[in-house]
Order: C-alpha cells, then sequence, then structure tokens
C-alpha cells in the first residue's frame, strides 16, 4: 500500500512523522532480513561504509562490534535493491507526502543487537547536512523486526520540523550528534515488521537502547528533491563520510 490519503499528509506537514502499515509483505521482510544477514557477516563486503552509531557510548562490547551498526548507502554496494519492493514503495509514498520531484539521496541499515543498549541520541537529520535551498526532505524508517520501546523504537517531538534547528553538538567519541531534549517532549512509534515510519529532515528523533533478546534492525532510505541531490554532489556531498565523491568517482 503507498495510496497516501489527504488525512495522512496532512498528519505529516503539522507533525513531522507518520506510521504507514504493511508495506512489505512477511515473505519481503524475509527477503530484507536475509539481505541484512549478508551485510552483517560480511558476505556482501560493507567494511567501507560500515561504522559503530553508538561509538559515543565507549568502546564496543567485544573487538570487531558494534553497539549499533551503521551501514551507509546499501544500494551502491547492492544495485539490485534499486527495483525491490522496499525502494518502489518508499519512493512512491515520498512523492505523495513532498512532490514529484523526490527521489532518492540514500539508504542505509542501522542494527541494534540484543541488549546493545546503547541510546541513539536526540537528533535533527538537518544537522548532518550542508546548508540546501530547498530543504524538503524525508526518511523511511522500515521495521524488519517489531519495532517497541525496549528494543528502540523511534520517538518523534511533534512540529520540530516547524521551529528552527536546535543547536548540535558531539555526542562524544565517533561521529554522532545531539540536540538537548527529552522522552518528556516526544511520543514513542512502535510499529510491526513490515511497516514503517517516515520522519521530516528537521523532526528531532531518538531511539532507546535495546534491551531485549531480539534483534532490532531497520532498513532506512532518504529522500529529497532531484535538483537538490545534484546540488549536493556538486558540493561533493553524498553521506559516504569520504565528502568528496569527485575524489571517489576519480578511485574507481
Amino acid at each position: 500500500m503507498t495510496d497516501i490519503s489527504p488525512a495522512q499528509k496532512q498528519f505529516f506537514d503539522l507533525n513531522g512523522y507518520l506510521v504507514i502499515q504493511n508495506i512489505l509483505t512477511p515473505e519481503e521482510v524475509t527477503f530484507y532480513r536475509d539481505i541484512y544477514q549478508q551485510f552483517l557477516e560480511g558476505d556482501i563486503d560493507a567494511s567501507r561504509y560500515r561504522s559503530d552509531l553508538g561509538s559515543h557510548a565507549g568502546d564496543g562490547p567485544a573487538p570487531g562490534k558494534e553497539r549499533i551498526t551503521q551501514i551507509m548507502l546499501a544500494s551502491r554496494l547492492l544495485p539490485s535493491l534499486l527495483d525491490r519492493p522496499l525502494h518502489k514503495n518508499t519512493n512512491a509514498i515520498a512523492r505523495e507526502l513532498l512532490g514529484e520531484d523526490m527521489a532518492l539521496d540514500f539508504d542505509m541499515l542501522i542494527d541494534k543487537a540484543p541488549h546493545s543498549a546503547t541510546a541513539t541520541p536526540w537528533h535533527q537529520d538537518c544537522a548532518y547536512w550542508i546548508s540546501m535551498p530547498d530543504t524538503r526532505a524525508a526518511s523511511c524508517w522500515v521495521a524488519l523486526d517489531d519495532a517497541v520501546v525496549d528494543n528502540g523504537c523511534m520517538w518523534y517531538i511533534a512540529g520540530s520540523h516547524l521551529l528552527p534547528i536546535r543547536t548540535h553538538r558531539p555526542a562524544g567519541k565517533g561521529g554522532a550528534l545531539q540536540c538537548t531534549a527529552g522522552e518528556e517532549e516526544g511520543t514513542a512509534v512502535e510499529i510491526k515488521a513490515g511497516s514503517c515510519v517516515w520522519h521530516h529532515g528537521g523532526t528531532i528523533h531518538y531511539s532507546r537502547g535495546n534491551t531485549t533478546d531480539a534483534r532490532r534492525r531497520a532498513f532506512i532510505t532518504n529522500y529529497r528533491p532531484q535538483a537538490m541531490i545534484e546540488y549536493e554532489r556538486r558540493q561533493g556531498f553524498d553521506h559516504s563520510g569520504e565528502r568528496d565523491v569527485r575524489d571517489d568517482r576519480a578511485k574507481n
């Protein structure tokens, strides 16, 4: 299901987030879980774009392990993903939410292993990005496991995308940023595997650490206007951590 009702569009515009149920079938969820394992276990070499999003909490729990595994640019490493349901469905929804010129900017995997217990700090995605003439942007957070409060579902501060961006600072070691916010301001959004929650690039959000026996796997796609993606690339920015994509192309 990718059709967005006027009421859903209004909710997103006012609150800066929106839940959409069941954009993947159970069989499709199984497919993406299998792909996820290939990334995590190294069958698909993601080392170039892999990092610990939880490094602000200190060293990982064991050598070679991350508190929160982040793998950027999954479809660059496995281009066939672009023709699969997750990307097709989220692309259609992005266009309904923010306009027909929306296109995929980047995608990523974020995995919270059982008992990793490291929170993702409160932040706004736009704090990581270069200044843009057109600030339309939305991320789609697709749950591959049931996402609940105790394993790290998303929390949002409704309407925060309509206010000036908050001051951000490094959360600790590593690249994570954080702003001052708290759960008393926010709303926890629990969703089932195969469902998704969208948020605007300016919406303040966070998630608790995973304190359960189960994984919390999410596949995220991010969209912005095609013209702004081209603007980013001309500035040498592609979300890979390598900053200058012109040099990246020269190496390949």
